[in-house]
């Protein structure tokens, strides 16, 4: 089934995005796969201003994803792989919703463009990381045109992991 996907508007996080971004996420489904609880304020402030630091530097960054109206209702992009383990020099696309959100499109909408900016500034693949039983995100990286290609267990949770790639 192929359906009219939403308009959605990318901007680099601003310091306030940090508020709504703790807002948008602050649901045990949001974080279901990121530690399983809300995270603090503290943690949206470092990474908003961290994405405002990787598109000064790169070009890219996790966007904050706005919808037709304007309103926040999560982030998408692209940023260096932050950890030691997994793919270790290689850029991971990546996106969460506000729960009120999913299921309408905007994730891919918002990571097809992703995949057009990053192409755009030289970037000549990505991976995604997937924690294999979110079947949305798995969906997701389907849908983009992703393949898996490794799998892992992760340090922290001890939960298998996937790696997509796509070549740009």
């Amino acid at each position: 089934m192929n359906r009219t996907l939403p308009v959605v508007r990318l901007r680099v996080p601003t310091h306030e995005d940090a508020l709504a971004w703790h807002r948008v996420f602050d649901h045990p489904d949001v974080m279901e796969f990121h530690g399983g609880r809300s995270a603090e304020l503290s943690v949206y402030e470092e990474l908003t201003a961290r994405q405002r630091r990787h598109d000064a530097e790169y070009g890219f960054c996790l966007w904050t994803v706005l919808d037709e109206a304007g309103d926040v209702v999560g982030f998408t992009g692209a940023q260096p792989w932050p950890r030691e383990w997994g793919p270790k020099g290689e850029i991971e696309i990546g996106w969460r919703l506000g729960r009120e959100h999913w299921g309408k499109g905007y994730v891919t909408a918002a990571a097809r463009e992703t995949l057009r900016r990053v192409r755009a500034a030289g970037v000549p693949g990505v991976v995604a990381m997937v924690d294999a039983r979110n079947t949305r995100s798995v969906a997701v990286t389907r849908r983009l045109g992703m393949r898996l290609a490794e799998v892992y267990t992760t340090p922290e949770s001890r939960r298998e992991g996937h790696c997509y790639r796509l070549t740009l």
